[in-house]
């Protein structure tokens, strides 16, 4: 078990790999070994199931692309299939309890209707979370953050995204207090990053514990044309997360000369992959974390150094 904030990358591979990078029309950079030192600043969460490739395959709520999404049985067949930390979402019910669901209305994803914000933990603990995927899924219920936390506990390491519809002004007792406090409870703060499109629930959680590894998920509307390395600084988070599509090349460069550790979402094309991976990303997020796994195994096979 390591610290993903104290990979060494195999650097020389990496500059051995560029012809991978142009094969793909990639414009991304490759770290050089003199900023491995910078990157010893930012916390990352520990892994269960480390396996020291310097890279974190996340299955994104779950293994959303073959059960329904930010569901137990998403999360259990993620972890049987070789992913190395889950992704989700959580809400707030009614009557304050953290739940993972993602929209911010239940009807595209439950048999449930309105907001979740209007159902309390028992309403919307009697609703079908499988069955808009295929019928067979008929018995998944909404977890609570909570039944996550025991299941992960020992397991796997989580990315937790606080929605920004369960973001208010509210502190005491509000998600990210919660969120933070049952974590903690189940001894999962060094195997947790918290995230979110609100950069109010960023701060929070590290006014709260600056211990606690933070990733800032990019949105334009808040970030005032500044860099990745500026907000990261601005914020005084561990990470920068960003779709793929968002991922430029002047964000790349930015990245990499700042050590700063990237997640990219949501990817399922195996070319994509590959050209993410050669980039030197700390993680992507994928539906099919089976299939970024054995990507990451080829890659890796067919370029080791002697």
């Amino acid at each position: 078990m390591s610290y993903w904030n104290t990979y060494n990358g195999k650097y020389s591979m990496r500059i051995k790999f560029l012809c991978l990078i142009f094969a793909l029309g990639s414009t991304f950079t490759v770290n050089s070994p003199a900023q491995s030192s910078m990157m010893q600043k930012y916390n990352l969460p520990l892994l269960y199931n480390d396996d020291g490739d310097d890279f974190i395959i996340i299955a994104h709520r779950g293994a959303s692309a073959y059960y329904p999404e930010n569901t137990m049985v998403a999360f259990q067949k993620a972890v049987e299939m070789g992913a190395e930390m889950i992704e989700l979402d959580i809400m707030m019910s009614k009557d304050g309890v953290p739940i993972v669901f993602h929209d911010a209305k239940l009807n595209k994803h439950t048999n449930g209707n309105s907001y979740v914000r209007n159902y309390t933990l028992n309403e919307l603990k009697k609703l079908d979370a499988g069955s808009w995927f295929d019928s067979k899924f008929s018995d998944q219920k909404i977890p609570t953050l909570e039944e996550v936390l025991e299941f992960a506990s020992g397991k796997i390491a989580l990315n937790i995204e606080i929605k920004t519809e369960a973001v208010s002004d509210k502190i005491e007792n509000g998600i990210e207090q919660k969120a933070l406090q049952l974590v903690k409870k189940h001894g999962m703060e060094n195997h947790v990053l918290f995230s979110s499109f609100d950069y109010r629930a960023v701060r929070r959680i590290k006014q709260f514990d600056s211990n606690v590894p933070v990733a800032l998920l990019y949105d334009k509307s808040q970030s005032n044309r500044l860099l990745p390395h500026q907000l990261v600084e601005k914020y005084n988070v561990d990470a920068f997360n960003c779709s793929y599509r968002q991922l430029k090349r002047k964000w790349m460069t930015d990245l990499n000369e700042h050590d700063i550790p990237t997640f990219i979402y949501t990817v399922n094309s195996k070319r994509k992959m590959q050209k993410l991976i050669a980039g030197s990303v700390t993680g992507i997020f994928t539906n099919k974390p089976d299939l970024l796994k054995s990507v990451v195994e080829n890659y890796h096979l067919n370029n080791t150094t002697d």
